[in-house]
């Protein structure tokens, strides 16, 4: 520990709170998560948050937003499935496209998770 004020964090707490709370200022400045994603991608982000909006209402109507994992494990073959149907509408309404784009995130959440996990 460099500094007899800095905590810390034990690998256990690294894996649930995440690199925020365990990287410098310099580590998080190098991660622009606003002006480097999300002013990029208004429109999309907006479309992925419609999208886990009304998967929650087909899978878990009666429960708050949260991402049901039991029901969600092929990743990457549900993303090649929607990915043949890119530039097409779902029957749900949402475009193929957004949902490739949602499991490519889900993918990489538990790939980046999995990670975390192994340094343990």
């Amino acid at each position: 520990m460099n500094s007899k004020y800095k905590y810390e964090m034990t690998k256990e707490e690294d894996v649930k709170y995440g690199w925020v709370n365990n990287c410098n200022a310099k580590v998080r400045k190098q991660t622009p998560v606003f002006s480097g994603v999300l002013k990029y991608f208004p429109d999309a982000i907006r479309e992925i948050a419609q999208c886990s909006f009304i998967g929650q209402q087909q899978h878990n109507p009666d429960k708050p937003l949260a991402w049901d994992r039991s029901k969600s494990g092929d990743e990457l073959d549900a993303l090649t499935r929607h990915l043949l149907d890119a530039g097409t509408m779902d029957t749900d309404g949402v475009r193929h496209s957004t949902k490739v784009a949602w499991r490519a995130l889900a993918n990489l959440q538990k790939e980046l998770e999995n990670a975390k996990k192994e340094k343990l």
